[in-house]
C-alpha cells in the first residue's frame, strides 16, 4: 500500500497495536513469504507449514495485542522466533518421532569454533552441481539440523543470532552445524558425489 511507504516493520506493527488493521495487511504482505519459506525449509511439508504459519501469525497478533512487542529494530527477527518456537512445540507433541540432538557423550564445549569455520569456508566454494547434490542432502538432514543450515546459509545470520532464534547457546548452534555437515559428508561418500 502506498499509504505505508517507506515505513519500517517496526513502525507498521505499532501502528497495528494503536488500532490500524491495514497496517497489519501490509506488515503480513511484506513478511509471509520469508517467514513461509523459512518454515517450509524446516518442516518439509506443505500443509504442516501452512499450518506453522498460520499459528505464528495467531501468536504475533495476540503478542502485539497484548503489548509484548516493542520496537528494537527486528522485527522479523522477533517472528521468526516466534515461527522457530512454534515448530520445535510442533516436534515436541509427535510421539515416536526422534531427532539426533548433541548430548552429553558429546561435550561442545571442547568445540573447535575454528574448524567448524573453516569447515564452513570450504562448503562455500562448491561448483554448481555439487550445490545442487548438498540441497538434496540438506534435505535429508534432521530438523535441527536443517535448520541451522539453513539460516546460516540462506538467511546469513550470524551463529549468535542463531543461538538466540533457536533459544540454544552459540556451541549448540555450532555442534548443530557440525553434526549437518558430517552427515552431508557422509551422504556424500555414501552416494560417491565429489566434494570440492
Amino acid at each position: 500500500m502506498k499509504k505505508f511507504e517507506g515505513m519500517t516493520d517496526e513502525a507498521l506493527a505499532l501502528l497495528y497495536v494503536k488500532g490500524d488493521n491495514s497496517a497489519f495487511d501490509e506488515l503480513l504482505a511484506r513478511t509471509q513469504t520469508k517467514l513461509f519459506t523459512y518454515i517450509m525449509f524446516v518442516v518439509h511439508d506443505h500443509d504442516l507449514a501452512d499450518d506453522i504459519f498460520q499459528e505464528t501469525f495467531v501468536k504475533v497478533i495476540t503478542k502485539l495485542q497484548e503489548g509484548q512487542y516493542t520496537d528494537s529494530g527486528k522485527f522479523m527477527f522477533w517472528i521468526t522466533r516466534i515461527a522457530h518456537n512454534a515448530i520445535m512445540d510442533w516436534y515436541r507433541q509427535q510421539q515416536g518421532r526422534h531427532i539426533m540432538e548433541p548430548n552429553s557423550s558429546n561435550d561442545l564445549q571442547n568445540l573447535n569454533v575454528s574448524s567448524v569455520y573453516d569447515t564452513f569456508r570450504e562448503s562455500e566454494l562448491v561448483n554448481e552441481q555439487v550445490l545442487h547434490d548438498v540441497k538434496r542432502m540438506m534435505n535429508a538432514l534432521p530438523a535441527t539440523q536443517r535448520e541451522v543450515v539453513y539460516m546460516r546459509f540462506y538467511q546469513q545470520l550470524s551463529f549468535k543470532e542463531i543461538a538466540e532464534l533457536t533459544g540454544v547457546s552459540i556451541n549448540t548452534s555450532l555442534g548443530r552445524m557440525r553434526y549437518a555437515l558430517m552427515n552431508m559428508r557422509r551422504m556424500a561418500k555414501d552416494h560417491q558425489i565429489e566434494q570440492s
